[in-house]
């Protein structure tokens, strides 16, 4: 019988008028004239065992899907929205709200009897407040990055205090983490700043004053920050897009020199793909080093719900 709802439910929703909303539409991130081409997907490979479940934010007007506490694509929901007076919340009450090709996908992707609860994700999940819970918000971030394509220019320059950065059209391995992490929330140059200079026994300062222009720009410097506030995922975990990962890639060196961010995409390797700025002549871009790039640290910003919310009464248009 839910098969037969949800499959009236998408013809009628095909016939209302289609404002075709998007989720970089709901994003309050780095470089806003590239959100409409900005897109994420589930990733290509399962990252967690747990159950499939549904969020629904009424007030940022976005839907999340969840494996466990693992977030896998959100969509964006047209509206405004309110809840209904009664009713169980069910997948189909949800679809007349998504645009065609993701009522399309969702259907797909998941039964009518998926679990369905409404509430906006906490401040721990969603560290900007704009409804993209973290993940998916550095990836859409990482997305942004590909379609920027800043070339590969290692320098020094001064920049502006806090949330400063150089030209667009340039950066390094480490400027994809700051740029993607900001999207997200993260101000990295303030961050990792003002937590040297109240504890500079944690960073590698050699005595020296920590230096708001380029220490946010050192792989040295971003890993005891990193340590300290974002979850570090052990050898051997699935991957999730949107993973910070810091690579070795001169072995006669000890220590991570290269940075990145996993993408929602698998390479040739059978590997997720990487969104980073590799060096001298490239430009930033996914590219398949995990099956052969050592991987020496691996950090995550924080993901887990405070708690799934339970269900409640249904979506109807305000």
């Amino acid at each position: 019988m839910l098969h037969v709802v949800a499959s009236a439910l998408l013809a009628l929703a095909s016939t209302l008028p289609e404002s075709s909303p998007r989720l970089s539409d709901r994003d309050r991130g780095i470089f806003p004239d590239l959100s409409p081409q900005a897109q994420i997907a589930a990733p290509d490979w399962s990252p967690s065992d747990g159950e499939a479940w549904l969020r629904v934010d009424p007030a940022h007007r976005i839907a999340t899907l969840y494996q466990g506490e693992v977030p896998l694509i959100a969509y964006a929901l047209s509206g405004p929205l309110s809840q209904a007076a009664a009713g169980p919340a069910q997948l189909a009450t949800v679809l007349p709200w998504l645009s065609e090709a993701d009522r399309a996908e969702l259907v797909r992707r998941q039964p009518p009897t998926v679990r369905v609860t409404f509430g906006s994700p906490g401040p721990r999940e969603d560290h900007d407040g704009d409804g993209v819970v973290n993940t998916l918000d550095v990836l859409l971030g990482a997305k942004k990055l590909c379609l920027n394509k800043a070339a590969y220019v290692s320098n020094y320059r001064a920049l502006r205090y806090p949330g400063g950065d150089v030209p667009r059209t340039e950066g390094v391995c480490t400027d994809t983490l700051v740029r993607a992490l900001r999207n997200a929330g993260w101000d990295l140059q303030r961050e990792i700043h003002e937590d040297a200079a109240k504890k500079p026994q944690l960073y590698p300062l050699a005595g020296k004053a920590p230096d708001a222009n380029i220490d946010h720009r050192r792989i040295r410097m971003m890993l005891p920050w990193f340590r300290q506030h974002f979850v570090q995922v052990p050898d051997g975990a699935p991957y999730l897009p949107g993973d910070i990962v810091l690579f070795d890639t001169f072995p006669n060196k000890a220590g991570p020199d290269h940075a990145g961010i996993v993408s929602d995409r698998l390479g040739p390797s059978g590997l997720p793909l990487v969104v980073n700025n590799w060096t001298d002549g490239y430009v930033e871009q996914e590219m398949d080093l995990l099956g052969w790039v050592p991987v020496t640290h691996r950090f995550r910003v924080p993901v887990q719900p405070n708690a799934a919310p339970a269900p409640r009464p249904p979506l109807r248009a305000q």
